[in-house]
């Protein structure tokens, strides 16, 4: 799979150099499973006609570059995860947008013509959701006539887990509230966070979120080893702290990856085995 980070210098080149594609359109933070039925609706096009499977997000998100930096955004996942996963459900070209002020000004039919139609885009597929162009103007059931009429559109109903929207904010809101034990249910797969261990501490690599304070069992990964344990999370400093003083000195120092697999207690422990 190709990662290509547009920009307005190099948007005429890609547009020049782009094959004939069914594109996946939408922001796709932690590609959850609302996100891959949309994605494998694309991609169900994508094979019909013979073209390449394509994904268009952007970076940063909107509330950061329109607050001037003001808002803060907590990220699911960084976007070499995004990219691994979106290579995974089968996707050959990933594009990524700089989200910045001027695209943000674009009207829709400029955004269509821009974004999709000089990008050799066939057919777009977005969620029932979705909206583009200035102020969010532009949304699904206008796309096809925002491009001429040049693009098939398919829009994606939603998903629901226990009568919720999948969503990337619930799914915020879950991991805030330290609600670990139905993520992979709405992922479809457990939330993963990678990082450094330094000291007695954990700290998470940029644009991850840690779970709300609590006593939880995870699974440490640290490429040459696999270790189930338990952890004491502190969100509101950053990190967290393993509560096997073994494993602690065993740790010290390396890059892992933790699985969130369940919450124990969402009271902060302070004695440690």
């Amino acid at each position: 799979m190709k990662t290509i980070y547009l920009n307005s210098q190099n948007l005429t080149y890609w547009q020049q150099h782009s094959n004939r594609n069914v594109i996946a359109l939408g922001f796709f933070d932690g590609v959850h499973k609302g996100h891959q039925k949309v994605i494998r609706e694309a991609k169900k096009e994508a094979e019909r006609r013979g073209v390449d499977l394509t994904v268009m997000s952007f970076f940063p998100h909107p509330k950061v570059v329109l607050s001037g930096g003001k808002k803060k955004f907590d990220y699911l996942m960084p976007m070499k995860d995004k990219a691994q996963v979106l290579e995974s459900l089968g996707v050959d070209c990933f594009y990524i947008v700089k989200f910045d002020k001027n695209f943000a000004s674009l009207s829709p039919q400029h955004y269509v013509e821009k974004y999709l139609l000089k990008f050799g885009t066939v057919h777009a597929v977005a969620g029932y959701d979705f909206h583009y162009g200035r102020m969010g103007e532009g949304n699904i059931d206008r796309l096809a006539e925002d491009s001429g009429g040049m693009l098939e559109v398919t829009k994606v109903s939603k998903i629901e887990y226990l009568g919720k929207k999948i969503s990337s904010t619930h799914i915020r809101n879950s991991i805030a509230e330290g609600q670990v034990n139905n993520l992979a249910s709405m992922l479809g797969r457990f939330y993963e966070v990678k990082g450094r261990l330094a000291g007695h501490s954990f700290y998470p690599d940029d644009y991850y979120m840690l779970p709300g304070n609590g006593v939880y069992e995870v699974t440490i990964n640290s490429g040459s080893e696999v270790f189930y344990t338990t952890v004491d999370n502190h969100p509101e400093e950053g990190r967290f702290e393993l509560m096997d003083k073994s494993l602690k000195q065993k740790l010290n120092g390396s890059e892992v990856t933790v699985i969130w697999r369940k919450c124990l207690s969402n009271e902060k422990v302070f004695e440690y085995v």
